[in-house]
């Protein structure tokens, strides 16, 4: 391989394990995220979504601590925090915004005694970078088959509740009216959030989630009104910033500083906040 393409593949991209795991891996936390986000943003529940986050950082740091699969903390946590919100009143929205305020206080609270805890307790140095910001070159085999699992499990929910959950996302009145379950509708939604939500902290970070999930879709409905064209335009746009981010941190691996290679999750959320922006761009073709 020579000229252009050497210069953007770097030697060995294509034969390392580790990269091919971070395409599979990111790839599908992208694809559901971005589905997820839709909903979520229809449903202007982007707080909740970014307040699961960081609860899921408690249990993937609590996990840490006791030797277990980080991903089952973060999912452990998040689901039972997406539950608590779900029966102090996240229907309405000043009660929405108060309930995911206090879970998300106590989360933080919990994940900053357990990050202490692994780091002076356990020696588990290396807690606090995974949980922030993802490990998405060093996830294990085990760790593949579990995200794999998971999407599945969210993907299998959007589907067959696709259209009870938009229409009680758009008209929860009309819904009801329908004979939709809203309430329970709600619940699964929720569940299906707090899941995703955990997969996304465990491959870009619990702190940077949300650009995951937030971002793709809320350029895509910028670019389209209808719901499941926006899913297929975030999902194509969550992938293609996850892909072009792990090319571009296996490649800084040869940039200043040599030999230590970028975040691939700081490239991942560049990359979606440029493409929000461009979406913000006055249109050149003349008015009709």
């Amino acid at each position: 391989m020579s000229g252009v393409p050497h210069w953007v593949f770097e030697p060995g991209l294509f034969g390392s394990d580790a990269v091919r795991t971070a395409v599979l891996v990111g790839g599908a936390v992208a694809a559901v995220s971005a589905l997820v986000g839709v909903l979520t943003v229809i449903r202007g529940q982007s707080f909740a979504g970014h307040a699961l986050a960081d609860v899921g950082a408690a249990g993937g740091s609590g996990a840490f601590l006791i030797g277990l699969n980080p991903l089952w903390g973060f999912v452990g946590s998040a689901v039972v925090a997406a539950g608590i919100m779900e029966s102090v009143g996240i229907r309405r929205p000043r009660g929405r915004d108060l309930a995911t305020g206090i879970v998300l206080g106590a989360g933080l609270g919990l994940a900053a005694l357990f990050l202490y805890w692994d780091t002076t307790w356990s020696n588990t140095t290396g807690a606090s970078m995974t949980v922030l910001f993802g490990s998405m070159f060093v996830i294990s085999g085990p760790t593949v088959q579990l995200v794999l699992g998971f999407s599945t499990f969210v993907l299998a929910v959007v589907v067959l509740l696709y259209r009870m959950l938009l229409l009680s996302s758009l008209h929860p009145d009309l819904a009801a009216a329908r004979g939709v379950p809203v309430r329970l509708v709600g619940g699964c939604y929720l569940a299906a959030l707090a899941v995703t939500v955990s997969l996304s902290a465990m491959t870009i970070g619990a702190v940077l989630s949300t650009a995951l999930l937030i971002g793709p879709a809320a350029t895509a409905l910028r670019l389209t009104r209808r719901p499941g064209w926006a899913m297929v335009l975030s999902a194509a746009i969550a992938v293609a910033a996850t892909w072009l981010g792990i090319l571009l941190a296996y490649d800084s691996y040869y940039w200043a500083p040599v030999r230590r290679g970028w975040p691939v999750s700081f490239f991942v959320v560049v990359l979606i906040f440029a493409g929000y922006l461009l979406t913000h761009l006055p249109d050149p073709r003349p008015e009709a």
